[in-house]
């Protein structure tokens, strides 16, 4: 959203293009940059909206908010990432969600993609990967109330999202995953596969 090419971005927060290197992750030839001027305004509010929802809602995240021309129109879009990597603990999370806003006339299409991503590998290896699609429409007017709406539609759906995948996760673990473990022998012990392997290679030896 804030490719200039050529390897160059934008930060319209600091109003500033820089050169960014994927490999040392590092920025550099920095240089003045101006946004639309048609759309900083709103940009701006939303920004604000969207960084103080974040820093609320994702202990560890960070957001950006762009504007760009597109084929539908003036449209603002606003990212959210935040990840916990545990390899110590043996799992990793992420979460992203894209919150796009296209406006035309007095009114603004809304669409949202959310998205997630954990691993957890201790003793077996399991992993979700899960992503919705949320579509909505605001009324446009005041910058700071389509900002504040916005952040609404964001709060509601991402907690929703939340909520169902841990649910699910909990019923999984109550009923999926029990089914799928080999329950314990009655001496409530776990099987050693190595020395059943060893008993059965010694029966087949003593047979001979």
């Amino acid at each position: 959203h804030n490719d200039l090419g050529g390897g160059r971005f934008t930060d319209p927060r600091s109003k500033q293009s820089f050169k960014y290197d994927h490999l040392r992750k590092e920025a550099s030839e920095y240089q003045t940059w101006e946004p639309d001027t048609g759309m900083e305004t709103m940009r701006a509010a939303i920004e604000a909206g969207v960084t103080e929802y974040c820093l609320q809602h994702y202990r560890h995240g960070v957001s950006s908010t762009f504007s760009k021309k597109t084929e539908d129109g003036p449209t603002i879009v606003a990212c959210i990432e935040d990840h916990q990597f545990q390899p110590k603990n043996y799992w990793n999370g992420r979460w992203r969600s894209q919150w796009t806003v296209a406006m035309s006339g007095n009114q603004a299409e809304v669409t949202g993609v959310l998205k997630v991503q954990v691993h957890y590998y201790e003793d077996g290896n399991v992993q979700l990967v899960s992503s919705k699609e949320v579509k909505e429409t605001i009324s446009l007017g005041n910058e700071a109330e389509v900002a504040k709406e916005l952040v609404r539609i964001m709060e509601d759906a991402e907690t929703e999202y939340q909520t169902g995948i841990s649910e699910n996760y909990q019923t999984m673990s109550e009923t999926t995953f029990k089914a799928l473990r080999r329950q314990l022998p009655v001496t409530r012990t776990k099987i050693d596969w190595n020395k059943i392997t060893s008993y059965s290679i010694g029966k087949e030896l003593k047979s001979t």
